[in-house]
């Protein structure tokens, strides 16, 4: 029993390493969470590592999208087709569409809010999270890697920066994401007949319902690739420093690091 109570001390950790990748708490800016809900609903709870909450609200705006022709309908509207809009719009699922979407950005601007504060109670209190993790399938472990490389990685295809990181769940469900909205977008062979010079063939076998779900997805795996990558780096030093204190500060004597 001493043991067990000796392992769980603290009532918060900043941060849990497993195989399948890292969690942590981190200083985020809620408003900067809340934007990337309204860009696709799901972005900022996955941001928030709230990953199961992320899942859902993604599925959920693939399928309802899909069912009201939402995508389509802004295609059209920029078009200045605002009549074209109008009939695409399904009317039966359209209600089903709007508070869904409104909580997404509400409730991830509240649990960053949320957990900044919590942020703050785990900072203080210390408490040691594993740093390394070891199982029949895979091996992770806190070190620095550069956020260039990973941002390189994820503009050559969206996931492999999350890969980079070690975020094997995310970078799955961001890859197969990903192939269903490039195969039914039909965007890589736009893109084939774009190089080709066949400018008019390209513009008519994308499939512009789909094809609008790729910008949100291609830069939120950027900048998600690129900001998680900063602050793995962050908890790599937080943890090397604490392990230096605890192990070669002299008794009695008060080392700072990184402070004047």
């Amino acid at each position: 029993m001493e043991n067990f109570r000796d392992k769980y001390r603290n009532r918060r950790y900043i941060a849990h390493a497993s195989i399948l990748g890292t969690t942590q708490l981190h200083k985020r800016n809620p408003i900067s969470i809340a934007c990337w809900s309204m860009a696709f609903p799901g972005f900022g709870h996955l941001l928030l590592n709230k990953y199961l909450r992320g899942y859902a609200l993604i599925l959920w705006e693939f399928y309802i999208n899909q069912k009201i022709h939402l995508n389509l309908a802004i295609v059209h509207t920029f078009n200045g087709q605002f009549q074209a809009a109008r009939e695409v719009l399904d009317p039966k699922f359209l209600l089903l569409y709007i508070p869904v979407y409104l909580f997404a950005i509400y409730d991830s601007y509240r649990t960053a809010v949320d957990l900044n504060k919590v942020y703050l109670l785990a900072k203080r209190e210390k408490g040691r999270f594993n740093e390394f993790s070891i199982g029949a399938l895979e091996i992770n472990y806190l070190d620095k890697r550069k956020p260039w490389v990973a941002l390189v990685w994820s503009m050559g295809i969206p996931s492999l920066g999350q890969l980079y990181l070690h975020r094997i769940v995310l970078a799955t469900f961001i890859l197969v994401s990903t192939i269903f909205i490039a195969w039914y977008s039909n965007i890589m062979l736009a893109i084939h007949d774009l190089i080709l010079g066949d400018v008019r063939s390209s513009s008519s076998v994308l499939d512009k319902q789909w094809l609008l779900y790729f910008p949100s997805f291609y830069f939120f795996t950027l900048y998600d690739a690129y900001t998680n990558t900063i602050e793995n780096n962050k908890l790599f030093d937080d943890a090397q420093k604490q392990f230096l204190l605890e192990n070669y500060q002299p008794a009695g004597h008060l080392i700072t690091i990184g402070e004047k």
